[in-house]
């Protein structure tokens, strides 16, 4: 089975600077008159990504019994247009569009808090909904400098399409395949300057060499990094969870304290990590119940 960060990003970039032009442009409205063409040809021709997505969707099922939604063929295709909705939004928040009456916090105060304080916090994210409204909008109350760590060689890239919509943007993506000793240094400086460090905590290492741990997420063994829980050891700062989810046509941000300062002693020190990343999953798997459709892993996550 082939590693979640082998699928090609085929003219992400340009794609991007491309719908971006349209919304300016034109709008929402015609802007998805394009995007959905696209997403179901996309649907069609992706049958790996249409077999993952109908695998997940059945694991929500049967943990979820309750839940009103298709596991089938017809489920997996809501799931990839709820994707290609959250590109919309995406450049929504990207070009200013939104505002604050678009977003509902939970548990920002508490963020706040240390922040007031000149203390840095690490942010456990996911490929849950949309963590871009997170990072454009002034959503801490004050001017603060959020860092995002990705997986990608386009984060360059990236980041002069953000600018070119988003001037006095305080987001650095910063690129990174593996965390390693050098990485940690540079997020102590900026953990210490009292900034925001943002990490995906839900796909196990680029490199495939790095360190993963097992937990039960959706019924099921599943793999995750332990990098993420381990560089928050190393920072010895207070860790968040984040999620921004999108429920009846408003963005809510969830901040949840997943840890004042993580430790792991040395004698017990896979054993604390495990643990760890299970009530990681438990936290994860929470809010996956809130909007199953915008989860967007199409891979297959339960892979060995």
């Amino acid at each position: 089975m082939a590693h979640w960060s082998t699928i090609q990003e085929r003219g992400v970039v340009w794609g991007m600077r491309f719908l971006l032009k349209v919304y300016l442009l034109a709008g929402r409205k015609v802007l998805q008159f394009f995007l959905y063409p696209v997403v179901s040809y996309y649907w069609l021709i992706n049958r790996s990504g249409r077999e993952a997505s109908q695998q997940y969707l059945q694991r929500v099922k049967t943990v979820f019994p309750d839940m009103p939604i298709e596991s089938g063929v017809w489920g997996s295709y809501r799931h990839f247009i709820c994707f290609a909705n959250s590109m919309v939004d995406k450049l929504a928040a990207w070009s200013g569009a939104l505002s604050m009456d678009d977003v509902r916090y939970h548990g920002r105060e508490a963020v706040q808090k240390y922040l007031s304080q000149g203390q840095g916090v690490l942010m456990l994210g996911s490929h849950l909904g949309n963590l871009e409204v997170c990072r454009v909008i002034a959503w801490i109350g004050k001017r603060v400098t959020v860092n995002v760590l990705v997986h990608t060689r386009h984060a360059e890239k990236f980041n002069s399409v953000l600018n070119e919509v988003s001037a006095g943007s305080r987001m650095n993506l910063i690129q990174v395949t593996e965390i390693n000793a050098a990485t940690a240094m540079l997020l102590e400086d900026r953990i210490n300057a009292g900034e925001l460090v943002i990490i995906a905590a839900d796909r196990v290492p680029v490199t495939g060499q790095g360190r993963v741990a097992e937990a039960e997420f959706l019924g099921k063994t599943a793999l995750f990094p332990q990098g993420p829980f381990i560089l928050a050891s190393l920072l010895k700062c207070p860790v968040f969870t984040l999620f921004c989810i999108k429920q009846e046509g408003v963005h809510h941000i969830y901040f949840d304290l997943f840890s004042n300062k993580l430790s792991f002693p040395r004698k017990q020190r896979q054993q604390a990590i495990t643990s760890c990343v299970q009530k990681y999953s438990a936290v994860l798997q929470r809010y996956v119940k809130k909007a199953p459709l915008q989860w967007f892993n199409f891979y297959d996550f339960w892979q060995s």
